[in-house]
C-alpha cells in the first residue's frame, strides 16, 4: 500500500530512499504536481552535496506581461484565469539562467517561444521524438516519477493519470524491469480535486504508487484560453476541412489554426449551402480532383475517429456535434468486422471514439469533461503515447483503426522544395520541440490511405516587416523534404507527394502570398530548379490578404472570431483587437497614420467600460494620457458593426 504523507514528509522520504543524485521524471504540461516539485527543488537548493535532474516537457507558466498597454490588459486577465495556480520555481529560475549548479532541467518540448532566451534551457534541451521520451528518460536512470492524478469516489482502489498517461504508462513498463532487479524507483501521486477522472488505460491500482500526498490539490488548473481566430487561420482551416474523409481518422493540434479547422468541419456538417458557396468563391475547383480523391465536401454520414497525441478542445466539440462518432475496438476481429460494416446495432456499443495521450485546454474544456456521464467519458481513452504516435506494437490493430488518417499539424516555415520548419530557428535556438510531428508524418507515409497535412500561414509580420513563411531555403528543418506530403496555407492546397522538385516548387508558389512569388521564382531559376521561361498561372497571382478579407466579409457566420467560445469579456475582445491593431502600426511606414488616428481619437465617453477595464478612465500624467489616446484610436479603428 502507498504511504500517505504531507509534501514535506514526501520530500524527506525521497531524500532518504533515493541515492545522492535524484532523477525525477514528470509529465509534460498539466500533470505536474507543482507544489511537491517546488518543495523538492527548494530543499535540494540548500543541499549542495545532492543533485537533482528533472526530466520533463512543456513546463507551464503565466505568460510574461511586459509593460505599457499590454500589461494593463494581461495582468487582470491572468489574475482571473490563472487564479492561484502555483508557478514552478525552477521555471522562474530558468527564465533568468539562475538554476543552481546541482540542479538541471532537461526538456524535450518547451512552451513555444517561452525559453528562447534562456541559455540554461537551450543547452539542456533534448531533441527527441515524443514517442521516444520514455525510453530516453529510463536510459538516463530515472528513480522518481511524480504526477498529478484524479480520484473517483466510486473507485476507492484506483487513481487515474487523467491528463497525462502519455509518457508515464510507457515509463512504468520500462522501470518495472529495473525494479525487479532491486532498484528503488518511486512513484508519487498528488490528487487534484478538479482534474477529470479519465477511465480506461489511464487508470492505475492505488498499490502502484509508493507515495501519495495526503492533501488534495485545489489550486486553479493551468489553462490555455481560446485565442481569436484571424483571417489567415480561418481560410487555412477551411481548406484543410475539404481533405478530411468521411469514415476516416483525424489528428489535430492546439491553437487557433486547429480551432479554425474545427469550425470549418462544423460548417461542412451543418451549413452546406454557405460552405459550398464560400468554397466556390475561393475557386477550390483547382484542387477538386485531390479533394474528391482524398477528402470530401459532404456532411459526415459515417463519422470520424480521433487519434491524437493531444486531446484538444476541438476534438471534444466535434464529438459533441456527432462528427467524431466512429468507434474503434481493442479486439482485432471486432475491429475488422466494424470496418466491413458487419456489426449489428447491439454489437456497436462500447468502443472508443478518441484516443489521446495528454490534454490541455481552456477551463470550459475541463469542466465539460468533469460533467460527462461515465459511459460517455469511457469513449475517450487516454493512453500511452507509444500507442498513438507509433505503428509498431499491436500494428495490425492500429492499421485497422486508423483508416484514411489525416494527421493535421502546424508548421511555421516551409522551404520551396518541401522541407518543414516547426521547432527551431536556424541559429540553433529551440522554440518548442519536435514533439510528435515527425511521428505523424512518418505514419502518414506508412499507413495505407493516410496523408500528412502541414498547415501554415503564408506570411508573418514582425517589427513592422512582412515576410514570407515560404522561403527558398532555411538553416534547419524538422520534416525533411523526402517526407513532403500536403501543405496548406490560407491561399490553398499543395499536394507534394511523389512530385518532381520543379512541380513541388510550382505547387508551393501557387499557395504563396503574391507579394513574394516573383522573388522566390528568381531564386529557384538561379538554382536551375525552374525553367528560365517559367510563368506562374495568373489564377495564383491574386493571393492577397485584401482578396480574402473581401470574401470573408460576405460570410460572417463562417468566420467567427471565437468559434469555440472565449474566456474574454466583450470589452476584452474589443481591447485585444485594438491592441493588435496598435502593434501593427508601430512601424515607420505606419507612424503617420497612427499619429493621425490618435489626434482623431473619439471622446473618452465613447468607450467608458473599455477605459475602466484598462484603468485609464482618469489618466494620471502625460504617459497615461498618451495611453488613453492610443487605446481610443485603436478601439475606433477596429470597432465592429
Amino acid at each position: 500500500m502507498p504511504q500517505y504523507c504531507s509534501i514535506e514528509h514526501a520530500v524527506d522520504q525521497v531524500l532518504a530512499q533515493l541515492p545522492t543524485h535524484i532523477r525525477m521524471a514528470m509529465p509534460l504540461g498539466l500533470g505536474k504536481p507543482n507544489r511537491f516539485v517546488n518543495a523538492l527543488y527548494a530543499r535540494i537548493k540548500q543541499l549542495p552535496e545532492r543533485q537533482l535532474t528533472i526530466y520533463t516537457a512543456l513546463s507551464l507558466g503565466r505568460p510574461k506581461v511586459g509593460d505599457g498597454l499590454p500589461a494593463r490588459f494581461l495582468e487582470p486577465f491572468q489574475t482571473r484565469i490563472f487564479g492561484d495556480y502555483p508557478e514552478l520555481q525552477y521555471l522562474s529560475d530558468l527564465h533568468v539562467d539562475k538554476l543552481p549548479d546541482n540542479i538541471q532541467v532537461e526538456q524535450f518540448f518547451m512552451q513555444p517561444g517561452n525559453l528562447l532566451h534562456s541559455s540554461q534551457a537551450q543547452q539542456s534541451y533534448v531533441s527527441s521524438n515524443y514517442s521516444h521520451a520514455a525510453r530516453d528518460i529510463n536510459a538516463n536512470g530515472v528513480n522518481l516519477i511524480a504526477q498529478m492524478v484524479a480520484r473517483d469516489e466510486q473507485k476507492p482502489d484506483r487513481l487515474s493519470l487523467s491528463c497525462n498517461p502519455d509518457v508515464t504508462l510507457d515509463l512504468l513498463q520500462l522501470v518495472a524491469k529495473r525494479r525487479a532487479l532491486g532498484e528503488t524507483i518511486l512513484l508519487l501521486g498528488q490528487v487534484h480535486a478538479d482534474l477529470p477522472y479519465m477511465p480506461g488505460d489511464s487508470e492505475l491500482d492505488i498499490e502502484a504508487f509508493d507515495l501519495i500526498l495526503q492533501d488534495e490539490e485545489r489550486s486553479t488548473l493551468f489553462s490555455t484560453p481560446n485565442m481569436p481566430v484571424g483571417t489567415q487561420d480561418h481560410f487555412i482551416g477551411l481548406h484543410a476541412s475539404t481533405l478530411v474523409r468521411d469514415g476516416g481518422t483525424l489528428q489535430i493540434g492546439i491553437g487557433s489554426m486547429g480551432d479554425a479547422l474545427t469550425a470549418a468541419l462544423l460548417a461542412r456538417q451543418a451549413d452546406q449551402d454557405s460552405y459550398h458557396s464560400l468554397l466556390a468563391e475561393l475557386e477550390v475547383s483547382d484542387w477538386l480532383p485531390l479533394i474528391e480523391r482524398e477528402g470530401g465536401l459532404a456532411p459526415f454520414s459515417m463519422g470520424l475517429y480521433g487519434c491524437s497525441e493531444m486531446f484538444v478542445n476541438g476534438l471534444l466539440v466535434l464529438a459533441d456535434a456527432g462528427i467524431i462518432r466512429r468507434r474503434v475496438y481493442a479486439d482485432i476481429d471486432l475491429q475488422r468486422q466494424a470496418n466491413e460494416g458487419m456489426l449489428d446495432e447491439s454489437e456497436q456499443h462500447g468502443g472508443t471514439l478518441i484516443h489521446g495521450g495528454f490534454f490541455l485546454g481552456p477551463q470550459s474544456f475541463y469542466a465539460r469533461l468533469r460533467e460527462l456521464p461515465s459511459d460517455r467519458l469511457a469513449q475517450f481513452n487516454m493512453t500511452a503515447i507509444s500507442y498513438i504516435n507509433e505503428l509498431y506494437g499491436n500494428e495490425e490493430l492500429k492499421r485497422l483503426q486508423r483508416r484514411d488518417a489525416r494527421f493535421i499539424n502546424s508548421t511555421f516555415k516551409m522551404t520551396l522544395m518541401g522541407a518543414a520548419v516547426s521547432d527551431q530557428l536556424e541559429d540553433g535556438r529551440v522554440l518548442s520541440g519536435v514533439g510528435g510531428q515527425y511521428n505523424f508524418v512518418a505514419q502518414a507515409h506508412a499507413l495505407e490511405g493516410a496523408r500528412s497535412v502541414l498547415i501554415m500561414r503564408s506570411w508573418r509580420e514582425a517589427g513592422g516587416e512582412v515576410t514570407s513563411n515560404i522561403v527558398w531555403d532555411y538553416g534547419h528543418v524538422t520534416i525533411p523534404r523526402h517526407l513532403r506530403d500536403i501543405v496548406i496555407t490560407e491561399y490553398g492546397i499543395a499536394d507534394l507527394r511523389a512530385k518532381t522538385d520543379a512541380v513541388v516548387i510550382e505547387t508551393l508558389l501557387n499557395i504563396t502570398d503574391s507579394r513574394f512569388q516573383s522573388g522566390l521564382i528568381e531564386q529557384a531559376q538561379r538554382a536551375g530548379k525552374l525553367p528560365k521561361d517559367f510563368v506562374l498561372d495568373p489564377r495564383f497571382t491574386r493571393n492577397t490578404p485584401e482578396r480574402l478579407q473581401e470574401i470573408q466579409s460576405r460570410y460572417p457566420l463562417l468566420f467567427l472570431e471565437y468559434p469555440l467560445g472565449s474566456d474574454f469579456s466583450a470589452e476584452e475582445k474589443d481591447l485585444l483587437r485594438a491592441l493588435n491593431w496598435l502593434k501593427s502600426k508601430f512601424k515607420l511606414t505606419e507612424l503617420l497614420e497612427l499619429g493621425k488616428a490618435t489626434l482623431d481619437a473619439p471622446d473618452p465617453t465613447t468607450f467608458p467600460a473599455h477605459l475602466q477595464r484598462m484603468d485609464l478612465e482618469r489618466p494620471r500624467g502625460l504617459r497615461e494620457e498618451l495611453y488613453q489616446r492610443l487605446l481610443l484610436a485603436g478601439l475606433q479603428a477596429t470597432k465592429q458593426a
